[in-house]
């Protein structure tokens, strides 16, 4: 049985032969952990899909130069770090969009605090959805080099080879921004959240 990244290679070699639907493999394959990736590093689910789709579109303008050198996943998930990079800087230098572009429909902490604990009565879920949402406050006022390592090794469980690669850092240095992005969530979290 052929692992997952020779699949997605023999995809996006069919894809550079003219196999436009191999385009489709991948996306099914891929599109939601690219999304959860965009959620969880812009905080919006309307960038989080626009930014994914974006980057689906760019395989597909890529394709005729991919060479598989590394893991597809590190190829597609460098794109999508780049265009949150992007889109955060935008987002930055128009804060009045942010306004008018509240999107409730998907709330980025949600999936933590329901998978944090299923059995939990009303209080402690409305306290685990208020912690969550906390959680992607706070990661989205990071860097981008903490919260893109913090999002790929947290949220996405992607190992630190595969994001030093993305990140084009060393795996130490994956390990040191873990650790200071880890330590910039407690320090913002601690007023609210923190233990007597």
């Amino acid at each position: 049985m052929p692992d997952q990244n020779s699949t997605d290679v023999h995809c996006m070699e069919r894809l550079r032969d003219g196999d436009d639907l191999a385009l489709n493999d991948l996306m099914a394959r891929w599109k939601e952990p690219l999304v959860k990736f965009c959620l969880r590093y812009t905080g919006n689910a309307t960038d989080a899909r626009d930014i994914a789709h974006e980057t689906f579109v760019k395989v597909y303008g890529s394709r005729h130069r991919y060479h598989p050198q590394a893991a597809f996943s590190t190829w597609l998930f460098t794109i999508a770090t780049n265009l949150c990079k992007m889109r955060a800087r935008w987002r930055a230098r128009h804060p009045e969009v942010l306004d008018a572009d509240t999107d409730t429909d998907t709330s980025p902490g949600q999936g933590v605090a329901s998978t944090a604990c299923t059995a939990a009565g009303p209080r402690e879920q409305a306290d685990l959805n208020a912690l969550a949402t906390d959680i992607q406050h706070a990661t989205t006022k990071l860097p981008h080099d903490l919260r893109a390592t913090f999002v790929l090794y947290e949220i996405n469980g992607r190992p630190y080879r595969e994001i030093a690669k993305i990140l084009k850092c060393t795996e130490k240095a994956v390990e040191r921004r873990l650790a200071k992005a880890r330590e910039h969530l407690r320090s913002a979290l601690a007023s609210k959240w923190g233990h007597s």
